[in-house]
């Protein structure tokens, strides 16, 4: 049998910190020191192979750009490797995810983000299992077949789809949360993978797409929003995508004003998709009143996608060059796992 080849990436965060003695600051230091920290992974036997980042960053200097820089080392290295794993700062852990399961066209392999609540040093730290884990399943094979051919994080005993989770709370080692979709796996004794809830092989060969568009903007509906607001959003002549999030299933003010501000905005060849600021559910336009305007000035429903996976996704979207009705038409349907539609 030949030997399982794996590369570990390292971007930065708080898995790969220590503290400064004088200051008390956490600051980065090398992966060959992280794999100091965790002998065990030794053990398994696999050809680890590692790429960090020249610079590591704090995820929450986390660009577009970085992401484009992250899928294309995966994508050059597709062939050689089996699996990826990718040390990542928790923060933004969840928009990187969502960014590459949908720039890692047709992956057959696992990519699997983890990092940790506390630095790798740290004598109560979460990063050691959390890496060994990670580093297990992503070299996991049934009949010979990857186990989770698609992008997940890992983190704290869970194995979530990369497009389904968010980052939920900054102090509990169980960071992150997948509010519409089950688990990929659970890590106890043994490693449980939920196999109905794991996309298939796909019959296409991978591609990689490295072109993003970040002319996206976000609003928040909420009680007293005022209209010149709202107006200085929409003025951004470059926005090509406004993510708002609505109440409820998607549910916004009837006002004339803000009706007309959307009306005007879509009018000019630009997207509005609706998501629900509710951490669980989906936005179903039309089911109440408050959304039947929305839909009528034709308003996209976002189902039940995460706020970081709309907004990477349409940045995806617009990076291939889509724009207005086609655009529209993409966002409403499933590319790789990230909604379900409303039935």
């Amino acid at each position: 049998m030949s030997k399982t080849n794996l590369l570990l990436i390292y971007t930065g965060g708080t898995i790969g910190m220590i503290q400064d003695r004088d200051s008390g600051e956490l600051r980065p230091f090398d992966l060959d020191r992280i794999l100091q920290q965790v002998p065990e992974i030794a053990s398994f036997g696999y050809q680890l192979d590692a790429h960090a980042f020249a610079n590591p960053i704090d995820s929450s200097n986390m660009q577009p750009e970085i992401w484009v820089e992250l899928a294309g080392i995966i994508a050059g290295n597709y062939d050689a490797y089996d699996g990826f794993i990718v040390l990542h700062g928790s923060d933004t852990m969840a928009y990187t995810a969502s960014a590459l399961s949908f720039m890692l066209t047709n992956l057959a392999k696992p990519v699997l983000l983890t990092g940790s609540q506390l630095p790798i040093g740290h004598i109560r730290t979460d990063a050691k299992e959390n890496l060994i884990t990670s580093i297990e399943i992503a070299a996991a094979t049934l009949n010979g077949k990857p186990r989770v051919p698609e992008v997940a994080i890992y983190f704290d005993y869970h194995l979530y789809r990369g497009n389904r989770a968010i980052k939920y709370n900054s102090e509990k080692f169980e960071a992150f949360h997948s509010p519409n979709y089950p688990l990929l796996a659970e890590a106890g004794i043994r490693i449980k993978y939920l196999d109905n809830y794991i996309l298939p092989l796909p019959v296409k060969p991978f591609e990689a797409a490295l072109t993003l568009d970040s002319r996206v903007g976000s609003m928040k509906l909420f009680p007293g929003l005022r209209p010149s607001f709202m107006e200085a959003v929409l003025s951004d002549d470059a926005l090509e995508v406004l993510v708002m999030e609505g109440f409820g299933s998607g549910n916004g003010p009837t006002e004339k004003w803000f009706v007309d501000a959307l009306r005007g905005f879509i009018a000019k060849g630009k997207v509005v998709v609706d998501i629900t600021q509710c951490h669980g559910g989906s936005v179903d336009l039309g089911k109440y009143e408050t959304s039947t305007l929305l839909k009528q000035i034709g308003v996209v429903g976002g189902h039940d996608m995460t706020f970081e996976c709309c907004i990477t996704k349409s940045m995806f979207l617009l990076g291939q060059g889509k724009r207005g009705k086609a655009l529209a038409e993409l966002l409403e349907k499933p590319l790789c796992g990230e909604l379900n539609s409303v039935s």
